[in-house]
């Protein structure tokens, strides 16, 4: 049976609600945080949380450059919120010292939509997505400033890009995993057993 091993990477955010979300999906889920922890998975999850933090615990526990070999090598990964700033490869406003893995031609503005009390909730049509659109959960989200030629939007809010996929690199501004609808992780997860090669399975 085709089950993909998906990761989240587990060093901020909301790591337990992406497990949940994948589980959900049909992954095999599990937390990721050290470089052989992430060899073992087939996709990885970047959540929300604080970007540069996040960026400099990557760094801290090894998994920052292994990481990004394996993007550039093709691993999918999706990344929510501060996991989309993660996967930008240019941040419009960084802060001193933040990294990025890159994979996306995207250009990102961080906490564009506002501080922690300007969070909001808003219906998202999502590109691929069938049904009804995707409720969208803001918490300091970040939009997209501008795309290169390889980068698709698959979703705009209020004239913003909120959702950008790239070959294997799907990013969203959002939160899917806070709502209880798994279509954006079951998507995800199609990418992620589409690329297993047949010796994986």
């Amino acid at each position: 049976m085709n089950t993909p091993v998906i990761g989240v990477l587990a060093l901020q955010g909301d790591v337990r609600e992406h497990l949940i979300a994948l589980a959900a999906a049909d992954a095999v889920a599990r937390p990721v945080r050290r470089p052989e922890e992430l060899a073992e998975v087939d996709g990885l999850v970047l959540p929300g949380g604080e970007s540069t933090t996040i960026s400099k615990l990557a760094i801290l526990f090894g998994v920052m450059e292994p990481l990004r070999a394996r993007v550039r090598a093709g691993m999918p990964v999706y990344g929510t919120c501060a996991g989309m700033i993660m996967l930008a490869d240019k941040i419009l406003d960084p802060r001193s010292g933040q990294e990025t893995i890159g994979g996306i031609d995207m250009i990102v503005r961080r906490n564009a939509f506002g501080r922690q009390n300007e969070s909001f909730e808003a219906a998202v049509d999502v590109r691929g997505i069938p049904g009804d659109p995707v409720e969208g959960v803001f918490i300091r989200a970040p939009w997209v400033e501008s795309v290169g030629a390889g980068a698709e939007v698959l979703a705009e809010h209020d004239g913003h890009i909120v959702a950008v996929r790239q070959g294997n690199v799907l990013a969203t501004s959002f939160h899917p995993e806070l709502t209880g609808d798994h279509r954006v992780h079951s998507l995800f997860v199609d990418m992620v057993r589409a690329n297993r090669t047949p010796e994986s399975l």
